[in-house]
């Protein structure tokens, strides 16, 4: 793939989201407002609404979900920004990703020098079974899904190609939910912002309070390996191991390099940005990588000049918990075959030499599938700028990275930003 260098400097001035979760009552505009009050908030020196100029919308399935299409027009009139032009993206799951990318190139072309990048999916108002059918349009419809696959097969499927070639052991998996919800307790907006431990104990209590048998479980790995407590959804692929049914929104102000110090003298200068697409899964040669994510890292470092040791915080789609496995080594943070081996070791935790999804990830944070890209992005912002609060990485990290994938690999875009 051809290397491409951004026409000018483009930098992230403000970032917010709404918290992630199940919210009765409330529909996709009512969370990209909560959202956008957040990011004009984070806006060090102020920002005036009637300065940004236009508006990009990740969103997977308004349609399917709410039954509400042309949804870029409505944020825009929701959040105060009509008549400035409102454009929805979408790549299933990496729609919030690509929007992102498609707010740099416009700020980079000269086109605009301020745009709105925001992200959203309300999907818990359907059925768990109607969600399913509407996540599965990502797919192949032609080929994939009368097969009887559905997204916990897909990435079954590859986590047990990744075990029978690697030798990974079943109990991996489980460490890599362990951590996320380590990481998801320190996160105010995270859907699950519980560790595994208080989940087990809370069903403990539960069982006491109802007379019933109280489980034995001794250690969080007790409670995982318990199928009882942690149900097979498509073997290995178990309940903890799926990211959540999710609500949320998020947005990023994004500007030209040379006003940014007019918002904040903290900017965040986004430098690199790569995007590759690829065949559905059954077409490829491969169940243990993303070839979309690999090209799309490559562009991504290329154009921001750095390498993947230079990288210091990491946000990877792990839709399942093989996802991130798969996203560490596609990424160039392991070798094939090693990312595994980093879990056991507690090299991706937050404390490791290489801590990833320090948010808690898609599985706990949550993952309202449109939002997902941007709301990436928010860890980013606050790692870098040090407003992480307890889950702040130690030495003042400069370059972030946000690895967002569509269905099962599709569609990947990689977005790199740097503190100087």
């Amino acid at each position: 793939m051809t290397t491409r260098k951004l026409g000018r400097g483009v930098a992230l001035v403000g970032a917010g989201m709404s918290k992630f979760g199940s919210f009765p009552g409330k529909n996709s505009r009512d969370l990209f407002v909560e959202a956008f009050q957040e990011m004009r908030a984070s806006v060090d020196k102020g920002l005036d609404p009637r300065d940004i100029e236009a508006l990009f919308i990740g969103n997977y399935s308004s349609d399917l979900f709410e039954n509400q299409g042309h949804t870029a027009p409505i944020m825009a009139d929701w959040v105060g920004l009509t008549p400035r032009p409102a454009v929805r993206i979408e790549d299933a799951c990496a729609s919030g990703g690509a929007a992102l990318r498609q707010g740099l190139l416009a700020v980079a072309s000269g086109m605009y020098d301020m745009v709105l990048v925001g992200g959203i999916e309300k999907m818990t108002d359907l059925p768990t079974e109607r969600v399913t059918d509407t996540l599965a349009t990502a797919a192949d419809m032609v080929y994939e899904i009368p097969a009887g696959f559905t997204f916990p097969g897909f990435y079954a499927a590859m986590a047990t190609a990744y075990m029978a070639q690697y030798g990974a052991p079943l109990d991996v998996f489980l460490k890599v939910g362990l951590k996320n919800h380590d990481n998801g307790a320190l996160n105010d907006k995270a859907q699950f912002g519980q560790r595994i431990s208080s989940i087990m104990e809370a069903r403990k209590a539960s069982a006491a309070k109802k007379g019933n048998p109280i489980p034995t479980w001794e250690t969080e790995m007790d409670f995982l390996r318990d199928p009882r407590a942690n149900i097979t959804i498509a073997w290995p692929m178990r309940l903890y191991d799926c990211s959540p049914i999710s609500d949320g929104a998020a947005a990023v102000l994004l500007v030209s390099e040379e006003i940014a110090r007019k918002f904040t003298d903290a900017p965040l200068y986004y430098i690199g940005s790569g995007q590759a697409s690829d065949a559905a899964l059954h077409d490829r040669p491969t169940l243990t990588s993303l070839p979309s994510a690999k090209l799309a890292a490559q562009s991504a470092y290329e154009m921001a000049g750095v390498k993947p040791a230079d990288i210091d915080v990491v946000e990877v789609h792990d839709c399942f918990t093989i996802a991130e496995i798969i996203a560490s080594e596609d990424l160039g943070f392991f070798k094939s075959g090693e990312g595994w081996k980093a879990v056991e070791e507690g090299v991706t935790a937050r404390s490791g030499k290489r801590p990833i999804n320090t948010s808690g990830g898609l599985k706990s944070k949550g993952h309202p599938v449109g939002a997902s890209g941007v709301g990436q992005v928010l860890e980013i912002w606050k790692q870098l700028r040090g407003q992480a609060g307890e889950r702040q990485l130690p030495g003042a990290p400069r370059l972030g990275l946000t690895h967002n994938v569509g269905g099962t690999g599709q569609t990947t875009v990689v977005n790199i930003f740097e503190r100087r």
